[in-house]
């Protein structure tokens, strides 16, 4: 984990009760609006020096980062995944609508049944779906159509994305910036099971729908990435691969 990061939390009652009105049914009314109360803000401030450091820091500790497929079967605590979770909960989101659904699977039952299914899809794109292209660029990663972490890993996580929720007389009402505000919320994600010493791999098979499906979601619902998370294999191995220098990455314009 990075270090020097100091809570800086607001002072608020015990985030795990859940006594909250659910904000994603919204009431009979012709004025649709709701005005948020605003309140002074304050975030510690750093020197240069001290800036550099911690971002230089911070940056050494993400490029450690890595997708892995070897999963070690260990237990992980349920409550560690939930703090990861409402990490990822906080990113921003189109007019606050926090479009996304964390579905969070232990059950192995389930988990063998979306392998199965993962795999069934996964294996028409191996085998014809994919472009040449496709194949040639996966081919040095070593991956294929088998989709074993998902029985092994402890958890699953399936981000789900909420296109539009329901008002109480039933009728639609639209999410906006739906999957860019899901895809922060993932990458806040992803980085919370790193702070957490774990390990985890993005699968999004094609299509996807056998998830909403295989999970019963409501029809608002899409699948937007499945997740393995839990501890790597003692012998577990990675891909030597490189990261893009700045000067491939960033366009200044001074």
């Amino acid at each position: 984990m990075p270090k020097n990061h100091e809570d800086q939390r607001h002072q608020r009652s015990d985030p795990s009760q859940d006594f909250h009105p659910n904000p994603y049914i919204y009431p009979n009314s012709t004025n649709m609006s709701k005005e948020y109360p605003f309140i002074p803000f304050s975030q510690k401030s750093y020197s240069e020096e001290e800036m550099l450091e911690r971002t230089r820091d911070f940056y050494a500790w993400a490029d450690c980062r890595r997708s892995v497929r070897d999963f070690s079967d260990q237990p992980v605590p349920k409550e560690v995944l939930e703090n990861i979770l409402m990490t990822a909960s906080t990113a921003p989101s189109g007019a606050h609508k926090q479009p996304w659904t964390f579905c969070l699977i232990s059950n192995t039952e389930l988990k063998s049944r979306l392998r199965e299914l993962a795999e069934q899809e996964e294996k028409k794109s191996y085998d014809g779906r994919m472009s040449d292209d496709w194949l040639e660029d996966l081919e040095p990663l070593g991956t294929n159509w088998e989709k074993e972490f998902i029985d092994i890993a402890p958890w699953i996580v399936v981000v789900m994305k909420r296109v539009y929720e329901f008002k109480n007389d039933g009728k639609k009402r639209n999410n906006y910036y739906v999957s860019e505000s899901v895809g922060i919320a993932s990458g806040f994600l992803i980085m919370a099971i790193q702070n957490a010493g774990l390990v985890t791999l993005t699968h999004t098979p094609s299509p996807m729908n056998f998830i909403a499906k295989a999970l019963n979601r409501p029809e608002n619902e899409r699948p937007f990435l499945l997740l393995p998370i839990g501890y790597p294999t003692n012998n577990a191995k990675v891909p030597d691969l490189t990261r893009k220098p700045k000067g491939q990455v960033i366009e200044y314009y001074d």
